[in-house]
């Protein structure tokens, strides 16, 4: 294995650890809820139909130097959003629809940051 692979591979193990729990998300929810599970996932191929959505996931991925920020960030604003449905303030969105949009930014986001990550060690 060469140098440059390695030096991704250890820069990027949030990428893949996001990458790998929206899997793991997938394929367990799937098995214990496959209602709830199919609906979040067809909402999240619906919304990367919104192209400001996914360019604004991948300039958050590809652009801010820290991609720890951009993770906390998104998983805060999605808390947030839900705490707010829950206090009736959201009557319009649902967690299920924030989820959705949680999966795509962070998904997409990883996306931009591994490819970031590939094009300055120069594979």
């Amino acid at each position: 294995m060469s140098n440059q692979f390695k030096t991704i591979l250890l820069k990027a193990k949030l990428n893949f650890a996001i990458l790998a729990a929206i899997l793991v998300i997938a394929v367990l929810g799937k098995f214990t809820n496959p209602e709830l599970t199919n609906g979040i996932f067809v909402t999240a191929d619906q919304l990367v139909s919104d192209l400001y959505l996914v360019f604004i996931a991948i300039t958050l991925g590809a652009f801010i130097p820290n991609f720890k920020l951009v993770v906390f960030g998104a998983i805060a604003a999605f808390i947030g959003a839900v705490v707010l449905i829950q206090m009736g303030i959201f009557t319009y969105l649902t967690t299920e629809y924030l989820f959705a949009v949680l999966i795509v930014v962070l998904g997409f986001a990883s996306i931009a940051n591994l490819y970031r990550h590939y094009r300055e060690n120069g594979l």
